[in-house]
């Protein structure tokens, strides 16, 4: 069991742009509202989120080993795009001890092929997608319940 009841929610490139990228795809909803949402059901739950975003692989990988070191209960990892391209977030996930579900607005596995193979799903706990920012909730409450 984690030291803590911190979950980090970590959010890769291109995200701080939600809302106004690609609707179609990823929903009208910024990162801000879909942090405002997760950190109420959090509270409700018993836990408090640590929600960050860099467009940066490798802030991704520090961030990983920081929830490590700081005990974290669990990671939300919204690898983006360096989903399907990064073996450092693999070996960093393989790396540490925290447990990380993977998430995506989106399913990956219904778009274009380059993005059917998830590095960060080889090493997850588990993956939640293709339900828009519940998605997110959905994974959260995964780590409430002790499943992850």
């Amino acid at each position: 069991m984690a030291d803590t009841n911190i979950v980090y929610v970590l959010n890769g490139p291109n995200l701080n742009l939600l809302g106004l990228r690609e609707p179609e795809i990823y929903g009208s909803q910024t990162l801000d509202d879909i942090a405002g949402m997760l950190e109420d059901r959090a509270r409700e739950l018993g836990l408090v989120i640590d929600m960050r975003q860099t467009n940066h692989e490798g802030m991704l990988v520090d961030w990983l080993h920081e929830a490590q070191a700081e005990g974290a209960r669990a990671v939300l990892l919204n690898a983006a795009a360096y989903t399907h391209t990064s073996i450092a977030l693999l070996d960093a996930i393989k790396a540490i001890q925290t447990p990380v579900i993977e998430v995506h607005l989106s399913d990956p596995k219904t778009r274009e092929t380059f993005r059917h193979t998830s590095y960060v799903g080889m090493a997850a706990a588990k993956t939640v997608e293709g339900h828009g920012a519940d998605s997110y909730r959905i994974a959260l409450e995964a780590v409430a319940s002790g499943e992850i």
